[in-house]
């Protein structure tokens, strides 16, 4: 018996000497289900899976994937699990029937089971048409669906995808978690994903932990993370000094948790669209234009940035986020 968790942390913690990068997190992944890690690059997201999957190990605490101990049982956690990683892994000057070939043989798979494996991979992920095709040729979706398919090809229980969709198009991060709901439902695969798109973690996990500065902040299904905002998120700029704004706002009645946020004003109401006539009367009086307004029902933005104090948006926000990109776009050929 492996246990009832896919994956199980405990106290997991990763230094690199004087910098925190992984600060005690506990969490568990069921069996079957679609867990996510969202957060901003360096948030810990990266360390947290090379930990999971043995490359680097902990400098406090351990973790069980598969039931098996990430510290004590390495060789046993790397049997069972499928690793997807950020950068593209296959070699463009073989072709996709060869490279998962090449995998297969370093799990040791017998060749006729390989080729088996290797054929219904391709099948799975719409790339049989391309078997014979040099990598070199691939677009970056495809490569990345040839990447789904290597980490596949021991048939892990449990699939690590680190930023899948790192610097695709719209139209193909779509396409891609497409194929991993095929995984989960076909095969019945445990995905651990992270993530930095909000869209991605709202439409597609089954439950998402928040982590930021290495710490897990939340963990639940987004419908009940939404719930803890709570009714409309209004967001206002005013011309002027906000913090004067603020100060008038915080004594309207209904009004709460009224604060500055990268230069605009946030606060929460039950109706927004009910209190904004109200808004602007008091703020008029107080001879404080309004120079723009929206109001929006709680998304995940508004849930990590209640919990986190900023908001997370879909855009290559260091320097490190953009040599990823470039990274991938290079080898992608596109």
């Amino acid at each position: 018996m492996l246990g009832d968790s896919a994956i199980k942390a405990i106290n997991l913690t990763k230094r690199y000497g004087p910098i925190l990068a992984v600060d005690h997190i506990n969490f568990e992944v069921k069996y079957g289900e679609v867990f996510g890690f969202l957060g901003p690059n360096g948030a810990g997201k990266t360390t947290t899976i090379k930990m999971l999957t043995t490359v680097t190990r902990p400098t406090e605490g351990t973790a069980l994937v598969g039931g098996y101990d990430v510290v004590k049982q390495p060789a046993k956690v790397r049997e069972s699990i499928g690793v997807v990683p950020q950068d593209f892994t296959s070699d463009e000057d073989l072709t996709g029937w060869e490279n998962l070939m090449m995998i297969a043989g370093l799990y040791g798979i017998p060749k006729r089971e390989a080729k088996e494996r290797a054929a219904e991979l391709l099948d799975l992920v719409e790339l049989s048409h391309a078997a014979d095709r040099k990598v070199e040729t691939y677009s970056g979706g495809m490569r990345r669906r040839l990447e789904i398919a290597m980490g596949l090809i021991n048939r892990p229980r449990i699939l690590f995808l680190d930023e899948p969709t790192l610097g695709l198009d719209a139209q193909t991060r779509a396409a891609i978690w497409s194929y991993v709901f095929r995984l989960k439902e076909q095969l019945g695969t445990t995905i651990f994903v992270t993530t930095h798109y909000l869209e991605e973690a709202d439409q597609y996990c089954d439950r998402i932990a928040i982590i930021d500065h290495g710490k897990i902040l939340a963990i639940g299904t987004p419908r009940d993370l939404k719930k803890v905002v709570g009714g409309d998120v209004v967001i206002l700029q005013v011309a002027g000094n906000p913090e004067t704004a603020v100060k008038v706002l915080q004594n309207i009645d209904g009004l709460s948790d009224v604060r500055i946020v990268e230069g605009f004003i946030r606060f929460k109401v039950s109706d927004g669209s009910r209190a904004a006539p109200l808004i602007f009367d008091v703020l008029s009086k107080a001879g404080i234009r309004v120079t723009s307004i929206a109001i929006k029902e709680p998304s995940m933005d508004e849930v990590f940035m209640e919990y986190t104090g900023h908001s997370l948006r879909d855009e290559w926000g260091s320097r490190e986020e953009a040599m990823a990109m470039r990274r991938i776009v290079r080898t992608a050929r596109r």
